[in-house]
């Protein structure tokens, strides 16, 4: 059977073309043909550290991927094996089948670099908050051992992705420490106050790629993105509530839009008076050679898709707790 070929919604374009244009500039034009270009896209391929298969790797290398670089890049764990191809292919996917640990999970590369700015140690305790359908707590899961990892989904319906995601992928011997919640994170903060040393709000966005290709109403969407950063900042608030003093918080998006990435950082340190921005220049320099990032892009860094690099759009931010 044929695939049904995706339709760019013109109305949601046109609507991206004048918000882009004032915040990227001349960056709009190549940023914009790759995300409307599906034939451009690429897949990265994370190894299963817990199901080790050298076949997968020698198989990657004869189809032209190569190793994710980390040369000098310190948070980058040598348990965390990502493959990634300059040419927009995609590697078979492998289905869910239950009690059977899944080899690799198919994924966009720059979906890393949230878990690698976190910074996780052995032991720590970690809340992935907006944790569906899962994929950030399998690579945070390739890059260290959490004493307590709990993911918290509030959807249903994500949350059964989120419970399957983590089946396929972390055997029965290493679950002890994982739990999994259908909380509204905005409560979390009040309900377990300085609770984590590291949490994750991989925030609900306006995601760029699905909303261009999306048959919703343009209008419910353009409204839902005046919201979405008064949610966004109630999330990063309560997961500051929720870290001990000292902790880290790591908040992305995987939208280009200014409101839903530094605006929210921005007010979050004109009203929380307990955290500190954390640098993260070290990371973009490390990974020039694989991503396309966004020049001064206030308190954290900015994915751009590019052609070869099509990667993103991922917006990272790290906070510390005083």
């Amino acid at each position: 059977m044929a695939r049904v070929k995706k339709q760019i919604c013109r109305l949601l374009l046109d609507y991206f073309d004048k918000t882009y244009t004032n915040e990227l500039g001349d960056r709009w034009h190549t940023v914009k043909e790759v995300l409307t270009t599906p034939g451009l896209w690429q897949y990265a391929v994370l190894l299963n550290n817990f199901q080790c298969n050298s076949e997968i790797e020698k198989h990657l290398r004869m189809n032209g991927y190569h190793q994710l670089s980390h040369e000098n890049f310190f948070t980058y764990p040598e348990t965390l094996k990502c493959y990634i191809n300059r040419k927009p292919k995609k590697f078979p996917s492998q289905r869910h089948q239950p009690g059977k640990i899944k080899e690799y999970y198919i994924l966009n590369a720059s979906s890393l670099l949230p878990v690698l700015a976190l910074d996780v140690k052995d032991g720590e305790s970690v809340l992935d908050m907006c944790a569906a359908p899962g994929g950030k707590s399998v690579v945070l899961l390739q890059c260290a051992s959490p004493g307590r990892l709990d993911c918290n989904e509030p959807d249903i319906h994500r949350s059964r992705w989120l419970k399957q995601t983590l089946e396929s992928f972390v055997p029965l011997s290493h679950t002890n420490v994982i739990s999994t919640s259908e909380m509204d994170g905005r409560l979390i903060g009040r309900l377990h106050a300085n609770s984590y040393d590291k949490v994750l709000v991989d925030a609900p966005c306006s995601n760029d790629r699905s909303w261009l290709f999306s048959s919703g109403s343009v209008t419910e969407r353009i409204s839902q993105r005046k919201v979405l950063p008064v949610i966004q900042t109630e999330l990063l608030r309560s997961a500051i509530h929720a870290l001990s003093p000292g902790g880290s918080v790591v908040y992305s998006t995987c939208t280009l839009s200014k409101a839903e990435n530094s605006d929210v950082i921005s007010n979050i340190l004109n009203s929380c008076r307990d955290v500190i921005p954390v640098d993260l220049s070290d990371m973009v320099s490390m990974l020039l050679n694989e991503f396309t990032f966004a020049a001064d892009v206030p308190h954290g860094l900015l994915v751009l898709p590019d052609k070869g690099k099509a990667w993103g759009p991922m917006f990272v931010s790290k906070l510390t707790k005083l």
